[in-house]
C-alpha cells in the first residue's frame, strides 16, 4: 500500500502523477505515520463532506498530527465542536471581511514600505526574505500587537514548528516552548487580553502561536508560489500589469492552482457508518481530505489542469471548507491582492534571477512554497 505523505517535488502545479492517481480513484488507500491505513479523499464534493459533516471527527484521531507538533499545541486544527466552536468564536471578530477591509490601508502601507527597501537594494534581491515573508508576519503581528522588530524571531520559531520531518523532534519542542513563552509574557496586552473571558491562559498562548503560523507562514508560503508562477508566465504577468483589475480573479485562480499542502489534510475518523464517493465506510475509518486534489476535480472545474484567468466560477477549496475553513481568509485575500498588485506596479520588468544555491522549494514542511526567490527588479 502507498505511503503518505507523498514525496514532494519542485513546482507550483500539482504533480501530474498524483493528479492522474486522484482522477482514477475518489478514495485512495494509503498508510500514514505509524503504518496506519487510511483513505485519501480526492473529489470536490467528498472533500467538502468530510470538512463539514460532524460524523467526520478530527479530535478522535490520536495517531499523531501532520505537523511535527502534538495535538495539544494546535488550538483549532485538531479539535471538534463544541471546543473548536468556542475557540474559533473568540478570535473571529478580528478576522471578518469587514475587519480585513478596514485594515486594508495599513496593509497597503506595509507593502509599500517593504518595496521601498527592496528598491534600494543592489543586484539580485531575494523576494522571500525582503517582501513575501515579512509582509504577512507584519500584518498578523500588528493585529495581535507584537512589535515589528520581533518578526525575524517569530519566523525562525515558525519555520521549525511547521516542520513535517525537516527538523528533529527536540528542535520542534524547543521552538514551541519558546514561542509559547513569548506569548505567555504578553497575556495582558492588546489582542491577547481580549481573549481572556473566553479562553484559559494556555488556550490563549496556543491560539496566539497558531495565528502567527497560519497568518504568517501559510500566507507567505502561498504568496511565494504565486509570485514564482507569475515570474514564469510572461503572458499572465503582462496581463495583470496592464489590467490590475484582474488581480482578484488571478488570486482566486492561484488559490485553486497552486499545489500547497505538503502533507495533505488532517486525518478524520468516521464516527458512524456512512457513504463517501458511493462507497460504504464503517465507523472508525480514517480519511484524509485533499483540497489540492479537489481543486482539480473535472466534475467542478473545466480544464482543471489549466490556469485560467477567465474562469467563470471558482469554488476552490484553497482556504478549506466548513467549520475548519481558514479563519483568516479575508485578510489573506487582501494581503495576496495587495502584495501582487504592488509588486507588479512598482517593478513591471521584474524577472527571475539564477539561484546559486539551487532549487529552493520547501521540503518536509507542512506547507509547500519557496525558501528563496531571487529576482532582478529591472
Amino acid at each position: 500500500m502507498t505511503r503518505f505523505p507523498f514525496e514532494s517535488r519542485p513546482g507550483v502545479a500539482l504533480d501530474p502523477e498524483q493528479a492522474a492517481l486522484f482522477r482514477r480513484s475518489a478514495l485512495v488507500p494509503v498508510r500514514i505515520f505509524g503504518n496506519h491505513p487510511a483513505l485519501l479523499v480526492t473529489g470536490h464534493a467528498d472533500v467538502r463532506t468530510v470538512l463539514s459533516d460532524p460524523r467526520f471527527s478530527r479530535q478522535q484521531w490520536h495517531g499523531g498530527t501532520m505537523f511535527a507538533r502534538s495535538a495539544d499545541t494546535l488550538a483549532l486544527a485538531t479539535t471538534d465542536a463544541p471546543l473548536h466552536t468556542r475557540r474559533r468564536r473568540s478570535v473571529q471578530a478580528a478576522f471578518t471581511h469587514r475587519a480585513a477591509e478596514a485594515d486594508r490601508p495599513w496593509i497597503e502601507r506595509i507593502a509599500e514600505d517593504l518595496l521601498d527597501a527592496v528598491a534600494a537594494k543592489p543586484g539580485p534581491v531575494d523576494l522571500v526574505a525582503t517582501y513575501l515573508r515579512p509582509l504577512p508576519y507584519l500584518v498578523v503581528g500588528r493585529i495581535m500587537g507584537t512589535p515589528d522588530g520581533d518578526v525575524d524571531q517569530l519566523v525562525a520559531w515558525t519555520d521549525v514548528m511547521m516542520s513535517a520531518g525537516r527538523c528533529e523532534p527536540d528542535e520542534v519542542t524547543a521552538a514551541t516552548a519558546a514561542m509559547h513563552g513569548y506569548f505567555r509574557d504578553r497575556l495582558d496586552t492588546g489582542f491577547l487580553a481580549t481573549l481572556a473571558p473566553a479562553l484559559s491562559e494556555q488556550e490563549i498562548v496556543v491560539m496566539a502561536a497558531g495565528l502567527v503560523m497560519a497568518g504568517g507562514d501559510a500566507t507567505a508560503s502561498h504568496l511565494s508560489s504565486c509570485v514564482h508562477h507569475l515570474l514564469h508566465d510572461d503572458e499572465l504577468r503582462r496581463t495583470l500589469i496592464a489590467r490590475p483589475d484582474l488581480i482578484p480573479a488571478a488570486v482566486e485562480e492561484l488559490l485553486r492552482w497552486v499545489w500547497f499542502a505538503g502533507t495533505g489534510g488532517q486525518p478524520h475518523v468516521l464516527l458512524a457508518d456512512a457513504e463517501l464517493a458511493g462507497v460504504p465506510l464503517p465507523a472508525g475509518q480514517v480519511v484524509i481530505p485533499l483540497t489540492d486534489a479537489a481543486n482539480r476535480d473535472p466534475a467542478v472545474f473545466s480544464d482543471p489542469d489549466e490556469f485560467r484567468l477567465d474562469r467563470p466560477a471558482n469554488p476552490h477549496l484553497g482556504f478549506g471548507h466548513g467549520r475548519h475553513m481558514c479563519v483568516g481568509a479575508p485578510h489573506a485575500r487582501v494581503e495576496l491582492r495587495t502584495a501582487i498588485g504592488a509588486l507588479l506596479r512598482r517593478f513591471p520588468d521584474l524577472h527571475a534571477a539564477p539561484d546559486p544555491n539551487g532549487p529552493a522549494w520547501r521540503d518536509k514542511m507542512f506547507l509547500r512554497g519557496l525558501w528563496r526567490l531571487p529576482v532582478h527588479l529591472r
